[in-house]
């Protein structure tokens, strides 16, 4: 028994090796269920503290509608009158004014003497009444 070899050549394998590709799959933040979200109490006390500052700024730069001037408006000539038996309001204004309106007349003697409306009149106290302009 003989054994024969055959020695013919073979082609050369290229056995340059690559370098090992692997891949790694991340889960997405999106896709992973997130927890319902919880406010602490530290957030709370935020929140109410954030609303009150806006509420509070609001009402200062807003809420204020009455502007004080250091100048007194000037009611225009006045006069004095005292009231006698059976003077109403209207009487009085439409002796002191005749020719103006007789309304507008009564409202600036009851701004002027600082008087109750619909309050009867005391006799013998004295009013300002607007003159005639």
């Amino acid at each position: 028994m003989s054994i024969t070899l055959d020695h013919t050549p073979f082609a050369p394998l290229d056995l340059a090796r690559r370098p090992v590709v692997t891949r790694t799959t991340y889960a997405s933040a999106a896709a992973a269920p997130s927890a319902p979200m919880r406010l602490t109490g530290r957030g709370r006390v935020a929140i109410v503290a954030v609303a009150l500052a806006i509420i509070t700024t609001l009402v200062i730069v807003f809420g204020s509608a009455v502007v004080a001037t250091g100048s007194a408006s000037d009611p225009g000539t006045v006069t004095t009158v005292t009231v006698q038996p059976g003077q109403t309001l209207w009487s009085i204004a439409a002796e002191a004014r005749p020719n103006a309106d007789i309304r507008a007349t009564v409202d600036e003697i009851i701004k002027l003497n600082a008087l109750e409306d619909g309050a009867p009149l005391p006799i013998g106290s004295t009013l300002a009444v607007p003159v005639q302009d």
